[in-house]
């Protein structure tokens, strides 16, 4: 039987509890899940690529079934070279799916091949957002609940 490799790819600037319920989804549907970063963002990131990749390679590490690369370029591309055929998106609100239906069908055109699978956030995180976070961190907010321990300490150190 041929290995299902999905692809979750983000900014994940900063990490949140959100994606980690989605990666978790994710890891059901497929035998292995490489969260994939993108290096060439529109926006201005508070961490590097670099610094993004570590926290979640520290955050997952006890799972050998979840990698962590970046790309640049279209995501396709990226999914096709890494062997996968499904990519992981997670939906908050109705306005998610809006940009995520144009981005999917784009892909499909792109890349018959590659699935698109959305899974919509858990009620509980269905509000978070990394740029939420970022703010409320900025302003010296609790963030207890919204992320991993790891980048809640990153957060504080970073403001």
């Amino acid at each position: 039987m041929t290995e299902r490799i999905a692809v979750y790819p983000g900014s994940f600037d900063p990490l949140t509890n959100g994606h980690l319920d989605i990666l978790a989804r994710a890891r059901r549907l497929a035998d292995r899940v490489i969260v994939a970063i993108l290096e060439q963002d529109q926006k201005t990131p508070l961490f590097s690529v670099e610094d993004r990749s570590g926290m979640i390679r520290d955050i997952v590490a006890g799972d050998p079934s979840i990698s962590v690369a970046s790309f640049s370029g279209l995501l396709v591309d990226f999914v096709i070279r890494s062997g996968a055929t499904i990519i992981v998106r997670g939906l908050r609100a109705v306005s998610d799916y809006e940009y995520e239906l144009q981005m999917a069908l784009m892909n499909r055109r792109l890349a018959p091949s590659v699935e698109t699978v959305f899974l919509m956030a858990k009620e509980e995180y269905s509000y978070v957002s990394s740029r939420l976070v970022k703010e409320l961190a900025r302003l010296g907010g609790d963030l207890t609940g919204l992320v991993p321990n790891t980048v809640r300490q990153r957060l504080a150190d970073r403001f």
